[in-house]
């Protein structure tokens, strides 16, 4: 998926946005953001960014320091991806269950990542998995979990440890998918951050 500068710029605008209206309880809408952020990176362009309104899922991915702070993502392709990202951002920044919500002071240190999601292609054998370039979701009833391309790059996993690790996201055992049938699927990622861009 092609994305240029100007429609990261706009994302992350919008992600950034969304935490900061939440954190002064602001009621500014998402629709008036995006204009917003239009306005502000493309001023005297009539390019209308078709990448904004595409039915894509999306990860927000928070870091302070470098370290982890929140990362919270959809698959949902029945809604544009400027939505999904200006809620992804929010739900990241307050609503991951492992850490407590983002304060201000937080805030102004937060590096955002965006992730924008491919359409996930189910597959049944791991020569099809691409280190770096895949990602990965693992289903086995009412179990699932999913972990980004670029976890498996960070942490030098090969592709059997980055299934087990998946796995184990989903609340399974790790090495289930050796001896018991279970779902997977495979997908790529566009990943860009404002520590990138800056």
């Amino acid at each position: 998926m092609e994305i240029n500068n100007i429609e990261k710029k706009i994302l992350l605008f919008i992600a950034r946005s969304s935490i900061e209206k939440r954190l002064h309880r602001d009621t500014e809408t998402v629709s008036k953001i995006l204009e917003m952020s239009i306005s502000k990176f493309s001023p005297n362009s009539q390019e209308k960014y078709p990448i904004l309104y595409s039915k894509s899922g999306c990860f927000v991915t928070l870091h302070i320091h470098k370290e982890l702070r929140g990362c919270i993502g959809t698959f949902r392709t029945d809604r544009e991806l400027y939505i999904n990202v200006w809620d992804m951002a929010i739900q990241a920044a307050f609503h991951d269950p492992r850490f407590p919500p983002l304060t201000n002071d937080e805030f102004s240190i937060l590096n955002i990542e965006i992730s924008v999601l491919s359409p996930m292609v189910k597959i049944d054998n791991l020569d099809n998995i691409i280190i770096g370039r895949d990602g990965l979701y693992v289903k086995k009833g009412f179990h699932s979990g999913v972990l980004l391309p670029q976890v498996a790059t960070e942490y030098g996993w090969d592709k059997e440890e980055f299934l087990s690790y998946t796995c184990r996201k989903a609340g399974l055992k790790p090495d289930i998918w050796k001896y018991e049938a279970i779902e997977i699927y495979k997908f790529s990622a566009s990943v860009f951050s404002e520590e990138d861009l800056s």
